[in-house]
């Protein structure tokens, strides 16, 4: 069976994890104890994943949702808007992270 998949150029991989965590909108999947296949088929890779499956509801609302704010960013509204890092930090929490936004903001 292996090399008639090698012949036809499909590759298989097992891979070693602990846990697979699939992050959703409104839960996250967790598959404890997986059994983890990469599959590569003309250069397209996919996984087949089997294991323990948890669901665990997100308890974040839209208020508390972290956002994440890279210096690069940060560097783009001081140097757009001309202000200082801590109003282009503030500027960034208050859009939830859009550049664009903050920079509107602060040029008002």
């Amino acid at each position: 069976m292996q090399q008639m998949m090698k012949r036809m150029g499909i590759k298989t991989e097992e891979i070693d994890a602990e846990s697979v965590i699939i992050h959703g909108t409104e839960k996250d999947i967790v598959i404890e104890n997986p059994q983890v296949v990469k599959t590569i088929i003309k250069g397209q890779e996919s996984f087949q994943i089997s294991g323990t499956v948890k669901e665990q509801e997100k308890n974040v609302s839209d208020d508390e949702e972290e956002t994440s704010i890279s210096e690069e960013d940060i560097k783009v509204v001081i140097e757009q808007a001309k202000v200082s890092e801590e109003e282009a930090i503030a500027a960034l929490e208050k859009s939830k992270g859009d550049i664009a936004e903050a920079i509107i903001d602060l040029k008002s």
